[in-house]
């Protein structure tokens, strides 16, 4: 007879670990799909339904890689570590946050700042992510031979190198961000010769007092739409300083966690749980592949408008972190489950 705490301490998901990784697949082949067929336009501006659906294609998958994180956390059959996917999950759970204020940004308040209150969610994303990677590293000790360490450095060189090309540092925006444009504006109005004919104009309509009553309401209405943007633009100028260690940051932690996923790769490579890790390092790789874009076409291209094809790495990586989640789920809880059928001869 079989013992109930098994059942208990067993017990059966809701979705099986195969349904979740055909969802997730599909879900990442719908996301290309869409990519490649809205994502070039013939004019300048993409159309909001198109970054209303890449937006709802990166919150659905980073969504569902929180909550599989979250379920292994909770799972105390998880032989990676309770904390790693502690790690994993607040850090989908927060750039989900991050993301969502990004569009809200983008799309609501059509506005593109340098900085946004959605920085300190991707912040806490990646140091939530290499606090989950380091938390594997130093609960398994790492015997990596000497090719395998080969292979770790060569990739943390070449995601250097690209970095340094690709985004190199540029802390040359410290002057510009000192003199905001309002000051500019004030030191060339007096410069124009034809300003001083202005107040001639006032006297040539004597009759015009008995109107502004009705006139005056509009002009009051329209000064609350534009303080509504005020404060989004002084906070920008003033954390304007900021945005060249940002994106140092941004590039670092990009490099460091492709450098940890490597080496859990290659230290969980052959064994049982090397598909979940398999998943993880390329939920890495795409997060780094979409973010050094992004910052390349920042740089590169003129008035570069988000959603095109390789921010569907964004995607990619997020189903990668759901589906790497699930894999874990079901080999920990199955080695877990025939480890205590040995411990019972009698069964």
């Amino acid at each position: 007879m079989s013992n109930p705490t098994d059942k208990s301490s067993n017990p059966k998901t809701l979705l099986p670990v195969r349904t979740i990784v055909l969802a997730g697949i599909a879900w990442a082949v719908l996301a290309l799909l869409f990519f490649l067929i809205f994502s070039v336009t013939t004019g300048d501006d993409r159309p909001v339904w198109y970054l209303i659906g890449t937006y709802v294609f990166e919150q659905v998958a980073y969504l569902s890689a929180a909550l599989l994180c979250f379920r292994n956390w909770r799972s105390p059959q998880i032989v990676s570590g309770r904390n790693v996917w502690l790690g994993f999950g607040l850090g989908m759970l927060f750039y989900f946050i991050g993301n969502f204020m990004f569009g809200y940004w983008e799309l609501a308040l059509k506005i593109d700042p340098d900085i946004s209150l959605a920085d300190p969610f991707f912040i806490a994303t990646y140091i939530s992510l290499g606090w989950g990677m380091i938390q594997a590293v130093s609960s398994r000790r790492l015997n990596l031979e000497k090719w395998q360490w080969g292979i770790v450095a060569g990739i943390a060189a070449i995601g250097i190198v690209l970095a340094y090309f690709i985004a190199p540092p540029d802390f040359s925006n410290k002057a510009q961000a000192a003199t905001p444009p309002s000051i500019v504006a004030q030191a060339t109005a007096p410069a124009s010769p034809t300003a001083k004919p202005a107040p001639k104009a006032p006297a040539v309509q004597p009759t015009a007092k008995p109107k502004p009553t009705g006139t005056a309401k509009p002009a009051t209405n329209a000064k609350p739409a534009a303080s509504k943007l005020s404060w989004i633009e002084e906070l920008d100028n003033k954390l304007k300083f900021l945005v060249p260690w940002l994106n140092l940051f941004y590039v670092v932690c990009d490099v460091a966690l492709l450098i940890l996923a490597t080496m859990l790769l290659l230290a969980f490579w052959g064994g049982r749980f090397s598909q979940s890790w398999r998943m993880i390092a390329g939920a890495t790789l795409s997060l780094y592949i979409a973010d050094m874009w992004l910052k390349w076409a920042q740089k590169n291209i003129e008035n570069y408008q988000s959603g095109s094809l390789p921010e569907v790495f964004w995607v990619f990586s997020g189903v990668l972190f759901a589906i790497g989640a699930a894999l874990e789920y079901d080999t920990s809880s199955r080695s877990r489950r025939t480890g205590g059928g040995r411990r019972r001869p009698g069964s």
